[in-house]
């Protein structure tokens, strides 16, 4: 499809070790040209995890953010060390790195654009299972980060009443309760689809049993209709006997 919004040239106008800012001239549908702004992230965004403890708590961290000049509280998450890296490996690296717990199961939950107005970041989102602490924090030299274990309830309401604010942090809480949704209609299903075997099984086995019970009285009532022509016979033959006697 071809859109009357169209970019007609793109200016690098500063770059820095991970992002490249440039200048986007763009034709609107009314014919009008203005320059946009455009944030290239080179390696292409990172990804995270929400990892959860065999109790259900998730593992999340608490760091401060000087871009919004406070705390926020995060799942565990960094960016690729190439743009080729595959995230999964991020995802585990990170989590290890900023927890010190090494996950034995990994799902993919999501696949999330960060802000798809102007910038090409993207992030992973898996969820982490049978979680082992295999040791220390190895933070970066700039990071200062401290564990937090909450409820997925407890989570969810920080991010309804407004206490959660970081995207990937919403977009993976969000994603792990319908995933858990998902699985539980799925496990439902089965106990219907296995309840309605059963069901089935009980009916013909009934009716089996029903068969095998006509066919025995079916088998009686012949047999009955045999005596009278057995007594007969005897009857024919001692008569018979009787008169040669």
């Amino acid at each position: 499809m071809e859109h009357k919004l169209h970019r007609t040239d793109r200016q690098l106008a500063s770059a820095g070790a991970v992002l490249e800012f440039y200048r986007d001239t763009m034709v609107l549908p009314d014919g009008q040209v203005q320059t946009w702004d455009y944030v290239h992230h080179k390696k292409g965004g990172g990804a995270c995890t929400v990892p959860v403890l065999p109790d259900g708590r998730i593992l999340l961290i608490r760091q401060f953010r000087p871009a919004i000049d406070r705390e926020a509280l995060e799942l565990p998450a960094g960016a690729r060390d190439s743009s080729g890296e595959d995230p999964a490996v991020t995802a585990a690296r990170e989590l290890e790195e900023e927890t010190g717990y090494r996950p034995g199961r990994m799902t993919k939950l999501a696949h999330i654009l960060t802000a798809i107005a102007w910038c090409n970041e993207s992030t992973d989102i898996y969820l982490a299972r049978d979680l082992e602490p295999v040791s220390s924090q190895h933070l970066d030299e700039a990071e200062e980060i401290e564990l937090c274990i909450m409820p997925l309830d407890e989570l969810c309401r920080k991010i309804f009443e407004g206490e959660i604010q970081d995207a990937k942090t919403v977009a993976g809480i969000m994603a792990y309760r319908s995933f858990l949704a998902m699985e539980e209609q799925k496990k439902a299903e089965e106990q219907k689809k296995a309840a309605g075997q059963k069901k089935a099984e009980e009916r013909k086995k009934a009716a089996g049993q029903k068969k095998t019970s006509g066919q025995k009285k079916a088998e009686e009532q012949k047999k009955g209709f045999r005596r009278p022509e057995i007594l007969l016979d005897k009857m024919k033959r001692l008569i018979k006997n009787a008169r040669t006697g």
